[in-house]
């Protein structure tokens, strides 16, 4: 297995008032490629403490990649310090800067070029790197057979020259590659029912979680990778998104257009995120007509036309005001699908009866009408993220014809 070591740059990050993003998002490749990213440091903006850094991983890793400290300001020091390392002067790569500077407009070239002089500058030897994305040069070398790259702090900047530089050095480790993105299991439930898979030693399986969507990343031998994954597909035979998918929006999408389907919502805890959600996907107006979010008792009346009588009998947050709710935004919207959710995400509003967390889903269709009960824990944010993924999931499956198991339904 080969190894990196991943050295994140800036007395912010030590300090705690801004937290790393870029080097948890490159690592996430590495393992993905199966290498073993040996260590991620945070070192401060001083020049002592990279220069040992530096030394210290030299000769014992094939990869070191650096994060900030490539600005123009005096708190700035990556750049001298891999001189240093170097013992090598830093010379300024008019030629690499111009190709920087050319991509801005006349106002902004009397600030580029007083940057030059820094942003533009690498120690002797050494190859810039392009940014298209900011205005300091990105710098590589090899030393004691190992690959250094040191690439701005700013994360879109970082990531961009990350996938141009470093991630082919990764893709060339495999001969194939492939993911698969898994909804409705809890990771731990997951991994002990593709037990017989998560046992092989022959092939890489990186298992990357998110809200109610987990992706298993394969890596070995095409063939290999090709079985893993009919084994798979047989053991998850309901629960992986099709091909091409990453998220539970784009499957959606996928799933309505190819039936010709279409679908809405009706929201009050989730405030408009399943709308938000679905309307990320480019296109998806032709499949996705609206959301009516519908947060008070009073809106839930007005414009979905829920009676008094089940708010006050029921409760807003209850199995006859969820099941309602899809009804009419099913008519309002005239979709052939409509999926509602009404639940307390908390901290106020919560019962004995009716805890925080607890939240109610209901789908209709002109075909047949059910609801769902589901319970989140965590805080408000968390419990608002996870109902808006579980009714994302609730419609996907809805489209496929699929019957809905829910635990607490």
């Amino acid at each position: 297995m080969k190894r990196a070591v991943l050295l994140a740059i800036g007395d912010e990050l030590l300090s705690g008032s801004r937290r790393d993003i870029n080097c948890s998002w490159l690592a996430s490749k590495f393992a993905d490629a199966g290498w073993e990213v040996r260590k991620i440091e945070f070192l401060p903006d001083e020049n002592a403490p990279i220069v040992q850094a530096l030394d210290h991983w030299a000769g014992q890793t094939e990869i070191v990649v650096l994060s900030g400290g490539l600005g123009p300001t005096h708190d700035d020091k990556t750049r001298q310090a891999l001189a240093d390392f170097l013992s090598v002067p830093l010379i300024i790569d008019h030629k690499a800067y111009n190709k920087i500077a050319e991509r801005y407009n006349p106002a902004e070239q009397e600030g580029i070029e007083r940057s030059r002089s820094t942003q533009g500058a690498i120690p002797e030897g050494t190859t810039a790197v392009h940014n298209s994305k900011g205005s300091a040069l990105g710098i590589s070398f090899h030393h004691k057979q190992t690959v250094f790259f040191s690439f701005p702090g700013v994360p879109d900047e970082f990531q961009k020259m990350a996938e141009e530089c470093v991630i082919p050095i990764l893709q060339n480790e495999f001969a194939a590659r492939r993911s698969f993105f898994v909804t409705g299991w809890a990771e731990s439930l997951l991994k002990d029912h593709l037990a017989s898979v998560f046992k092989r030693r022959d092939l890489h399986i990186s298992i990357l979680p998110s809200v109610n969507l987990i992706e298993l990343a394969l890596s070995g031998e095409e063939s290999i990778v090709n079985e893993v994954a009919s084994d798979i597909l047989s053991l998850l035979p309901h629960d992986c998104l099709p091909s091409g998918c990453r998220s539970l929006p784009e499957a959606i999408y996928y799933e309505a257009t190819k039936k010709n389907l279409s679908v809405s919502a009706a929201e009050s805890c989730t405030g408009g995120m399943i709308g938000a959600a679905l309307t990320g996907i480019s296109g998806v107006s032709k499949v996705f007509y609206g959301s009516a979010v519908c947060y008070s008792n009073d809106a839930k009346k007005d414009l979905l036309a829920v009676p008094s009588f089940i708010i006050e009998k029921y409760g807003a947050v209850s199995s006859e005001c969820a099941i309602v709710m899809a009804e009419r935004a099913q008519k309002m919207f005239k979709t052939d699908i409509a999926i509602s959710v009404t639940g307390i995400a908390g901290p106020d509003g919560a019962t004995a009866e009716k805890p925080v967390g607890m939240v109610w889903f209901g789908l209709a269709s002109s075909e047949h009408s059910c609801t769902f009960r589901k319970f989140f824990s965590g805080d408000r944010d968390r419990v608002r993220k996870r109902a808006t993924a579980a009714a994302l999931e609730y419609l996907w499956r809805s489209l496929k014809g699929e019957e809905i198991v829910c635990p607490y339904s």
